[in-house]
């Protein structure tokens, strides 16, 4: 069973720099077909995708947060990596890490619980 677990301060000052790591266990993020995402929720709207690693270590960003995003990981220690610059109050969100397996004929779909982050003075 994969299991993802997000850290990360709770509290951000606006113009940092928010970081956030999802902790993987149960599977390798190198194991083909894996994509590892980061996805945010601000109070009272939708999900947001924030951007992508793919299993080959290929990064993929939201265009209207790709001048302020960073994902990177360090796979020897199952980990992945958010960096969002020049935070505002506009960001402040749950933040979640999700690892999705697609094989093209199995889907896997596996999700944090979720990390509160709140940008504020």
């Amino acid at each position: 069973q994969v299991q993802l677990q997000e850290s990360g301060p709770g509290l951000v000052k606006p113009s940092q720099t928010l970081s956030l790591t999802c902790t993987v266990s149960g599977d390798s993020l190198t194991t083909n077909y894996y994509f590892w995402t980061w996805i945010r929720q601000p109070p009272g709207k939708g999900l947001e995708w924030i951007g992508s690693i793919g299993y080959k270590g290929i990064t993929y960003y939201s265009s209207s947060l790709k001048s302020r995003t960073s994902i990177t990981w360090d796979t020897s220690k199952n980990q992945f990596t958010l960096q969002l610059s020049s935070v505002t109050p506009e960001d402040t969100a749950v933040y979640y890490c999700e690892g999705r397996y697609d094989s093209g004929w199995s889907l896997y779909d596996y999700w944090g619980q979720g990390t509160q982050v709140t940008v504020s003075s």
